[in-house]
């Protein structure tokens, strides 16, 4: 039976008992990198809530927190919004995208003092995570196919997300008004801010999830057939060169990471540090800056012949946007795919990316399910040769640099196999 001298608080908010629970969570995870089982953190995490189930409430008190969730983007908004944040003071984030509960102890308990936060959080997690963590801000990204083995389907993803949503009408959501089912989850919330992140996938959002209509698109705006649901007035956009906000804001915008898609990232972290306080142009500066997330983007030397940039998809949105930022003058391309657990085994999915348009560079088809991915590129017309092995993959291009697209599991093996 806990004691009430038990229930007494720390100058951190976390009682007594949490805070056993968290000395014996880092006692694991020093016990895992010392034996080289890994960084520790999800099973730092887990060893905490075990001994202490309210362990992530207590940490989230005091703090003025971002979560980020959606499909794709999850952690590189995360990484933006945490830079803007800090422009105002120590953050305490998941970096290196440990989304689930586990993971968002082990990063607020890695940052005690920190009186911001900015948590990548899975979409299906985010409900009890806001019941657990006040957010003062939630960024909806997108909504689409993903690992349905694992996630289900999307519309029952949005319905829960918009149900987490509205037992927390004080929290601003800071929406991408391009998604139609963020629209949707956002759409009742009392205080929204509506961003035109863009929305180059509407595959999985041809028909309304408020009533089954037909979801008509006209250029960038969209609107439900017989209903009022359509895309709101963004408050803050961007274009090729700037990003646009309240008032007539317009600031330069130049990235360091590349594609559209990151773009609309940077412009939700932009709205919701400014929500919170910061500076436009500092927060501009901030995620301008930003140049790797969790090994995503870096460009490496393999051996003495060959540098390679890496890029993370895992699903058929996350792809396309993938394909759109490789370089087409690169000496090769290598596309590696695992069929795995926590990518999916079932790849089906690979018929609905549009593998086209490679004719000018030599592509290799890697990874543990290379075969499949080959058979796809053969439909697709796109000559390529198969080497499981993704750094023999590499290798076997020209000299020179080459692009590599790799799935979670295939994207974890390549950065252990670079060191």
């Amino acid at each position: 039976m806990v004691t009430r001298g038990e229930q007494e608080r720390s100058d951190r908010g976390v009682s007594v008992r949490g805070r056993v629970a968290l000395a014996a969570g880092a006692g694991a995870r020093w016990a895992s990198r010392v034996t080289g089982r890994g960084a520790g953190a999800m099973i730092g995490g887990l060893v905490a809530m075990t001994l202490d189930r309210s362990i992530l409430g207590q940490l989230g008190q005091g703090r003025r927190t971002v979560v980020v969730t959606g499909t794709n983007g999850k952690s590189t908004t995360t990484r933006m919004t945490a830079a803007a944040l800090a422009t105002l003071g120590p953050v305490a984030t998941n970096a290196e995208g440990a989304n689930m509960d586990a993971g968002l102890v082990a990063a607020l308990a890695a940052a005690p003092d920190a009186t911001l936060a900015a948590l990548e959080v899975d979409e299906m997690h985010v409900p009890h995570v806001l019941d657990a963590v006040t957010a003062a801000v939630i960024i909806l990204l997108n909504l689409s196919r993903d690992q349905l083995d694992r996630v289900g389907e999307i519309n029952h993803i949005e319905r829960t997300l918009r149900a987490g949503l509205a037992r927390h009408p004080a929290a601003v959501v800071v929406a991408n008004c391009d998604d139609v089912l963020m629209t949707s989850a956002a759409y009742d919330s009392p205080h929204v801010v509506w961003v035109a992140a863009g929305g180059g996938w509407a595959s999985d959002s041809v028909s309304c999830p408020r009533s089954g209509e037909v979801i008509v698109r006209e250029g960038a705006h969209w609107y439900s057939t017989g209903t009022d649901f359509k895309r709101p007035d963004p408050d803050w956009w961007f274009d090729d060169t700037h990003i646009h906000g309240p008032g007539g804001l317009s600031l330069p915008m130049a990235l360091t990471l590349p594609g559209t898609v990151n773009r609309g990232n940077a412009t939700q972290a932009v709205a919701a540090a400014v929500t919170l306080g910061a500076d436009p142009a500092a927060a501009v500066a901030a995620v301008s800056a930003v140049d790797e997330v969790a090994g995503r983007y870096r460009t490496v030397p393999v051996g003495s012949a060959h540098t390679a940039r890496i890029l993370l998809a895992k699903n058929p949105a996350g792809w396309q946007e993938a394909l759109s930022m490789v370089d087409r003058d690169a000496a090769g391309v290598v596309i590696s795919v695992n069929g795995q657990v926590p990518d999916g085994e079932d790849l089906s999915w690979l018929w609905d990316v549009k593998f086209e348009h490679f004719e000018s560079v030599p592509v290799v088809a890697a990874g543990e399910r290379g075969t499949d991915l080959a058979v796809r590129l053969g439909y697709a017309g796109v000559g390529h040769t198969l080497v499981h092995d993704t750094m023999a993959a590499i290798r076997s291009c020209p000299p020179g640099h080459v692009e590599v697209l790799a799935n979670y599991t295939a994207f974890l093996q390549l950065n252990r196999a670079l060191g």
